[in-house]
């Protein structure tokens, strides 16, 4: 919206700084970290009121959470989403197609978080939303989201690039339909599974939407673009405004969600931020470097996968406890301990993941 202030720039010199995509993005962090910081008391007050008990434990889960975690309130996505949403309204150009893209499958996702949490809380069990019904239309607003992308123009957009060598792409064709929105599914769900200790999910989607907002910069410049050797997808500049703002509001929120957390993210803010990112990723056209950046959130996923594989097939389970994080506390690690040494983890990836860009 802010951006219209650039047309007044010929009165007003000044307001010409609103063109840039760098300006608008550190405007963007710095209202999404405000507004967050600003309402986020409130929301957590009103939601301890409304929920009471807070977000059922699971008895199977690791004991000490019974104890430790018991009667926190969930659903503190609900900040994070509208300090973002705010945030992009005000500074994101709204001409551009790839922000609606991006905000339709983070809100799409997180309703359906938040009628996961929703049923979960009132029902005051970790059950909540049928699983392949949730997969469904998870799906669906995923295949949306794809076809947008296509529509859009680009003449990358069915494309899957590799990232280790200049110019190797390959035209997925139709089979990106069921490519793209199986990357957007599988980053939602990822970043949920992770969500499970006290800060230990939203940091590292901190960093991979600021590796992603880089890419995204870059992806969107022509000149940066063909220097690395990367797909130029026009337009796509503009998500880096959306990447900074998550980045803004997801300080704020790990303001009250650091240990003891005072809040948690819920299906309503791990799923959506994970879609986001998916979509991202799938937007600019760097699927494969969303496998590395975000490969903490592999791990989680498939230390679940084969937990559940391997307990069905032989009635023996591979670890303590899935996901992964769990079984580092039942061999003795501290929750701050996993926590923090998770961060670094999703930190060298992330370096990993960018420098990908450079070995073209």
């Amino acid at each position: 919206m802010l951006t219209l202030l650039a047309d007044f720039s010929h009165l007003f010199s000044p307001l010409n700084l609103f063109r840039y995509i760098t300006f608008r993005a550190a405007g963007g962090a710095a209202t999404a970290l405000f507004f967050v910081f600003f309402f986020g008391p409130r929301i957590i007050a009103a939601l301890r009121i409304k929920q009471g008990k807070g977000q059922p434990i699971r008895e199977d889960g690791p004991q000490s959470h019974l104890l430790t975690k018991k009667g926190t309130p969930t659903m503190g996505g609900l900040m994070i989403l509208s300090g973002l949403i705010v945030a992009t309204l005000l500074w994101a150009n709204l001409r551009n197609p790839y922000v609606w893209v991006v905000l339709l499958v983070m809100t799409g996702f997180g309703l359906i978080g938040f009628y996961d949490d929703y049923l979960k809380v009132t029902k005051q069990s970790h059950k909540g939303f049928s699983g392949r019904a949730r997969l469904a239309f998870e799906a669906g607003i995923a295949l949306i989201a794809c076809v947008a992308i296509v529509r859009t123009g680009s003449a990358h957009a069915t494309e899957l690039a590799i990232p280790f060598g200049k110019g190797f792409a390959a035209d997925l064709g139709w089979i990106f339909f069921i490519f793209g929105p199986f990357v957007i599914v599988a980053a939602g769900n990822s970043v949920n599974l992770t969500d499970g200790l006290d800060g230990l999910a939203i940091v590292p989607v901190m960093i991979a939407g600021g590796a992603f907002a880089l890419i995204a910069y870059l992806a969107g410049n022509a000149i940066f673009s063909n220097y690395l050797g990367i797909n130029f997808v026009p337009g796509a500049g503009e998500l880096t405004v959306v990447c900074a703002a998550l980045i803004g509001a997801g300080l704020g929120f790990l303001w009250f969600n650091a240990p003891p957390a005072q809040i948690f993210m819920g299906d309503t803010g791990s799923l959506a931020l994970g879609g986001l990112i998916g979509t991202v990723a799938v937007a600019v056209k760097h699927e494969v470097v969303l496998l590395i950046i975000g490969g903490l959130f592999v791990v989680e996923a498939l230390s679940v996968i084969v937990q559940v594989v391997s307990f069905k097939l032989t009635g023996k389970r591979v670890f303590r406890m899935a996901p992964i994080h769990h079984h580092f506390e039942q061999l003795g690690w501290t929750e701050s301990q996993i926590v923090v040494r998770f961060w670094i983890i999703a930190f060298v990836l992330a370096i990993v993941g960018l420098s990908t860009l450079k070995v073209r």
